[in-house]
């Protein structure tokens, strides 16, 4: 067996394709394969299959995955056929997708390795500009969510996130029930939601079939989901619930520590759950919480409104809200009495979610996987590569990418 008969069995060729030349260069480490067809060969017509004869051919080169530690490189004369009945088409080739200066299986290394890693740190390992691997990276999400069914979705959970620094922000919808990201999109007001509910019908999904929505009390989504999404009922999550209250603890405390100094460096103390404080933060809360302290106040108010989450039914957790509230306006603590405020204006919401049981819990957690691997490229350069890696991440794509 010859070295090009040995290469076009280990490409994968089939007839009329076969391996014409080799020409290794072990200075510049890189290996050239010529590819050819025969003389007289005919290609089937991309339209409808029909056996054609070449009209003229364009030399093309595609990077493939390296030869032990030597970069790669078919180059082929690629011929335009002549049909009959369409005229004279372009002839795929096997080996790699129109367009692509990559064969089929260095894209399929590649999007493993960007599966694993930033962008710019897998173009390192293969030798390659990082904006030719975005490119690859964005064409198969973008095939990969085109063929996405979301006929089936009822539960949606709606979310932003921080792009950039600033006002920058993608706002993300997951279905709840698959727990897969259905939809990612620049910005943050009532227009996202406009746009979901477009790419939602686009893949055989029906708004008016989207019955419960989980969210935080963003005004612009609730503006949103009740235009676009009328027949879903609203959640406002516990995370989110939780989050304002800690606001309201915090600025108690930052407005109390300007005549009380012993409040300096405790913010962490009062904001993270008892169960996480370390020996030491343990036993500066307990002095902070026997001290006589608005924050103090505060903080048990927030430590009883835990106890909403534990009520028994819906009819026991709308009388606790509706009682701590009344007793948050009446203690005079101004921040306290504002998230007092908001959640009663909120209370159909929050109590929704002893019929749901929908939390944004998961879409904070794809906010800090997402928020990690931004932290690890150090920043993505566009927001639209930003939601490609939230479709890495969390839109259980099928890739179909070829296999070694």
């Amino acid at each position: 067996m010859d070295t090009n008969t040995l290469f076009t069995m280990a490409l994968g060729l089939q007839a009329p394709w076969e391996v014409k030349n080799l020409h290794f260069d072990g200075e510049a480490r890189r290996l050239d394969i010529e590819l050819d067809f025969a003389r007289g060969a005919t290609f089937p017509c991309p339209v409808c299959g029909v056996p054609s004869k070449v009209h003229d051919t364009e030399e093309k080169t595609w990077r493939h995955l390296d030869f032990f530690q030597h970069s790669a490189h078919l180059t082929a004369r690629v011929p335009r056929c002549t049909c009959g009945e369409h005229g004279v088409k372009q002839v795929q080739v096997p080996w790699a997708r129109p367009g692509s200066g990559f064969t089929l299986l260095f894209e399929a290394l590649a999007m493993m390795l960007m599966q694993s890693m930033p962008v710019a740190s897998a173009a390192k390992i293969v030798g390659e500009y990082d904006g030719r691997l975005w490119r690859v990276l964005h064409h198969y999400v973008d095939e990969a969510k085109a063929k996405v069914d979301m006929s089936k979705v009822a539960r949606i959970g709606i979310d932003e996130t921080a792009a950039k620094r600033g006002h920058n922000y993608i706002t993300l919808a997951m279905d709840m029930d698959l727990r897969r990201l259905l939809f990612g999109t620049e910005g943050k007001g009532a227009e996202t939601l406009k746009a979901f509910k477009a790419d939602l019908i686009a893949h055989g999904g029906k708004p008016e079939n989207v019955a419960e929505a989980s969210l935080d009390m963003s005004k612009a989504f609730i503006k949103g989901l009740r235009e676009h999404f009328p027949n879903a009922h609203l959640t406002f999550d516990r995370f989110h619930v939780m989050k304002l209250v800690n606001e309201g603890l915090d600025q108690v405390r930052r407005e109390e520590s300007k005549d009380r100094p012993e409040l300096k460096k405790s913010r962490y103390v009062w904001l993270k759950n008892r169960s996480n404080l370390n020996t030491k933060q343990e036993l500066m809360l307990q002095s902070l919480n026997a001290a006589n302290l608005l924050t103090a106040e505060a903080y048990r108010m927030k430590i009883t409104l835990q106890d909403f989450y534990e009520q028994l039914n819906p009819k026991a957790a709308r009388r606790f809200l509706f009682e701590w509230c009344e007793m948050v306006q009446e203690s005079g603590l101004k921040p306290m009495k504002k998230v007092a405020k908001t959640l009663l204006d909120h209370a159909e919401g929050i109590l929704r979610w002893f019929k749901s049981g929908l939390a944004n819990g998961l879409l904070e957690g794809i906010n800090s996987l997402l928020q990690a691997a931004k932290s690890k490229a150090r920043g993505y350069r566009t927001s639209r590569n930003l939601i490609a890696i939230a479709y890495l991440i969390a839109g259980k794509l099928d890739f179909n990418l070829a296999t070694f």
